[in-house]
């Protein structure tokens, strides 16, 4: 069955609210528990979240919910968000924390949509496997496509990096492959972390958007079955990995062109992001397993 969720966010800020829709507070307490849950496995207490929610709803708060024509005030800012004048206060005149993104996904990313997106580094199955050093023919290698982004880093310690995150390998041939799922990294805590804040984050934006009902609606969608066996959801998740992998090739492609074309375009202020993804947990409504004596039974 497909989940079609209904664009933009309130032009106003709306009058603090007691009570939200409890439809709202329920869907957050199943969104934020796979979010504790990770907090809790790396370490993250309560008293450091809400610390820094108070910072993320202070930053928000002056920046998207103003009123035109008139600042942005401690006193209002306190009331929109339900945190004490002083905290407020002392947060504004906090400096900002830096959004840095890593230099390894700065220029993996831009390395990696070359790779899958232009023609010349590609076959009909994809990105296609890269000689290490430039061939004699002076045809496309790996080298080639690390100095066709930056002449200032060796494309051998590209290449380690890689390796170690496991986002690429070496073949008996001493050519270089993209790891199936390009740029997701294998290993690297940053670069994973990065990704995780990145995606999920206008993941959200989208479905909040969708929430406050604006037309047309952003593409939002998800499939959702339960009552599947093992196999079937392994099947289930292959096909989706593969199909997701077509999908995200081709937007790729088409957005590198069009990137292109952009570059002296004076309009040329948005951004976008498109993805799919696939889950799998056991129902938490099912009934346990029956134990090995039972089975045998």
């Amino acid at each position: 069955m497909w989940a079609n969720f209904p664009r933009s966010m309130p032009s106003s800020p709306p009058a603090p609210n007691p009570e939200p829709p409890r439809a709202l507070v329920l869907a957050l307490s199943r969104l934020l528990a796979p979010l504790v849950r990770l907090l809790l496995s790396h370490g993250v207490t309560h008293p450091f979240l809400a610390n820094l929610l108070k910072r993320v709803y202070v930053e928000v708060a002056e920046r998207e919910f103003t009123i035109e024509g008139r600042p942005q005030t401690t006193s209002r800012l306190s009331l929109l968000t339900g945190i004490h004048r002083k905290d407020v206060k002392r947060l504004r005149e906090q400096p900002a924390e830096g959004q840095g993104v890593p230099r390894s996904v700065s220029l993996g990313a831009q390395l990696v949509s070359r790779w899958i997106g232009l023609d010349e580094y590609r076959d009909a199955d994809g990105p296609r496997p890269l000689p290490r050093l430039a061939p004699a023919d002076g045809g496309p290698s790996f080298e080639s496509l690390v100095e066709s982004v930056s002449k200032d880093i060796r494309p051998r310690a590209v290449l380690d990096e890689w390796l170690r995150l496991g986002v690429a390998h070496v073949d008996e041939q001493d050519r270089i492959s993209l790891n199936t799922g390009a740029f997701v990294p294998a290993r690297g805590f940053d670069e994973k972390a990065h990704y995780l804040g990145r995606s999920v984050a206008d993941h959200i934006a989208a479905a909040g958007r969708n929430l406050a009902g604006a037309a047309p609606p952003l593409l939002e969608r998800s499939v959702y079955y339960d009552e599947l066996s093992e196999a079937s959801v392994a099947e289930l998740s292959e096909l989706s990995r593969r199909l997701g992998a077509d999908a995200l090739e081709e937007v790729n492609r088409r957005a590198l062109e069009l990137q292109t074309r952009d570059a002296s375009s004076a309009g040329a202020h948005r951004r976008m992001s498109f993805g799919v993804y696939f889950y799998e947990d056991r129902d938490a409504n099912a009934p346990p397993d029956p134990s090995p004596d039972d089975s045998d039974a």
